[in-house]
């Protein structure tokens, strides 16, 4: 099971996805000549971003429809469709980047074993995604409208993965990494459109819940868990997700 990808409402609502990003280069400092990998690139804007530094940047999306839009968006920089948990280039690279991405992969060991085999020795990963107890106000309010409407079962069919520090540095640590820094933190969101903004979230980002449920239904559902969430999120006429992020700097010790 997995998510559908909009392109237009990716880059038009939910921006906020890869602006935040724009942090986690600066930590990856990109430097001329590297060959780095995006992985998870989506549209590409941080790609580019990467590839201004001077680096060889190329990306790699599991998405088709993300990435055909970075191809027309970069037509000068290299995409690929490529399985975080199943990828692998004939060139290794220095680094390995990952923003909001990795936890769409239930398959973290093979993620951790794929971004190994495809860095030199000594090579880094840098990566940001969703750690443990992200977005939990907006998946519990959607969970009791789910089993409100009679689709409680459906409440069981996350794709997230969203692991604590401990759990993802021991995983690291265990496929030959060593971790440099990990961190788990409070990153509270705001989200495009006060009005809808819950509902555009699960629009993008929710659809594995939707099995089964036509999409007036559907509509409803997502409406009543924006209402459900307004308390915890509605904060002088803006909207805040509950995001938690875990960031990650690890080096390839061989």
């Amino acid at each position: 099971m997995e998510n559908h990808w909009e392109t237009s409402l990716y880059n038009n609502k939910h921006a906020f996805v890869y602006r935040f990003g724009a942090g986690l280069v600066d930590l990856l400092a990109p430097k001329p000549g590297e060959r780095i990998l995006d992985l998870g690139c989506g549209s590409g804007q941080l790609t580019d971003m990467i590839a201004r530094h001077g680096a060889t940047a190329i990306g790699a999306d599991k998405s088709p429809e993300m990435v055909a839009d970075a191809c027309a968006r970069y037509p000068e920089l290299d995409f690929h469709v490529k399985d975080a948990s199943d990828f692998l280039f004939e060139e290794p690279f220095d680094a390995v980047f990952s923003n909001a991405t990795l936890h769409w992969v239930p398959e973290a060991g093979q993620a951790v074993r794929c971004m190994a085999k495809n860095l030199k020795p000594g090579g880094r990963i840098v990566l940001e995604f969703g750690g443990k107890g992200n977005v939990k106000t907006i998946l519990d309010a959607l969970a009791v409208e789910l089993t409100a409407k009679g689709y409680g079962k459906n409440a069981q069919n996350a794709v997230f993965y969203f692991p604590s520090i401990s759990e993802y540095s021991s995983l690291l640590e265990a496929n030959g990494f060593e971790v440099n820094m990990a961190t788990l933190y409070d990153r509270p969101t705001e989200l495009a459109n006060p009005e809808t903004g819950v509902i555009d979230w699960l629009d993008m980002f929710a659809d594995s819940f939707a099995t089964g449920i036509d999409a007036d239904e559907w509509l409803e559902i997502r409406k009543a868990t924006q209402n459900r969430t307004l308390p915890k999120f509605l904060k002088e006429g803006k909207l805040y997700a509950d995001y938690r992020r875990i960031r990650v700097l690890a080096t390839k010790k061989n």
